[in-house]
């Protein structure tokens, strides 16, 4: 996918080696202010984690990005506004792995990464020999091709979170979302996810925007960091510029100790 789109109607310039550019993004549900007047870049191949306390916005934010909620403000993929991307064209710019996706009972891996097609099988159409050799690559890419036939409910959260992440990669979005990608697995598991999403991220140019709880982790994967604190940016910078002492005991309330590390800070609680 060129970083200079061809430019359709109500489509505005894209800045250059911008991939996600979000201005001014507020977000109500029941009426209740849940993000406030966000702006946010993420450049192209860059891996930007939006971090925050409970309650803070950091999913809601996603899924609006996503085109998953409603919202004020702008979204704009490569220059293109999100509200005036059909359905499809969004699913080919954009790839969402959300927290505890619903899956179909008895769905097997194979047609559940398959679903990642959809935007691309005409209605009432079938699948055809270009998406199903994406399938295959996908499941060759993430080492599932021994679990291809198994259904998903018999699988690890390590298994079934790389199952998710395939099934995002094969919809073909450069643009690939995250919403605490982490967060029901162990520490092997996590790097693990964590590695494999850093790794596809080099080989396939890819850009990616996360949330996630874990400090340490978010700070080590990172390129930049985003701080959300009653729903709006109240840092942003390196992990090294955002994780600090002071900016964690102002919005998370709690005692830390940040520590340089091999590639970012590590964030340690202390008792008072």
């Amino acid at each position: 996918m060129s970083s200079e789109p061809a430019q359709g109607p109500g489509a505005t310039p894209a800045r250059a080696g911008v991939a996600v550019a979000v201005a001014d993004l507020t977000v109500r549900l029941d009426g209740a202010l849940i993000v406030d007047s966000v702006d946010l870049d993420v450049a192209e191949g860059e891996w930007v984690t939006v971090i925050g306390p409970n309650g803070a916005g950091k999913s809601t934010a996603l899924r609006a990005v996503a085109g998953l909620l409603p919202f004020q403000g702008s979204v704009h993929l490569h220059g293109h506004p999100l509200d005036r991307l059909h359905r499809r064209e969004r699913a080919k710019a954009i790839a969402v792995v959300v927290q505890n996706p619903v899956v179909p009972v008895g769905m097997t891996v194979f047609d559940y990464i398959l679903l990642g097609r959809t935007p691309y099988i005409p209605p009432l159409g079938r699948e055809s020999a270009t998406d199903l050799a994406a399938v295959d690559e996908e499941l060759t890419a993430l080492d599932l091709v021994p679990f291809a036939g198994r259904r998903l409910d018999t699988l690890s959260g390590g298994e079934r979170q790389r199952v998710f992440l395939a099934r995002a990669l094969a919809q073909g979005a450069r643009i690939l979302l995250l919403d605490e990608p982490t967060s029901a697995l162990d520490i092997g598991h996590q790097q693990e996810v964590l590695e494999l999403v850093d790794h596809l991220r080099a080989e396939r140019g890819l850009t990616v925007l996360a949330t996630m709880h874990d400090l340490s982790t978010a700070g080590e994967y990172a390129d930049r960091m985003v701080l959300l604190s009653g729903g709006r940016v109240v840092a942003a910078g390196t992990p090294t510029e955002v994780l600090t002492e002071a900016n964690l005991a102002e919005h998370y309330r709690v005692k830390v100790r940040v520590i340089p590390g091999g590639h970012g800070p590590l964030v340690v609680a202390v008792r008072s």
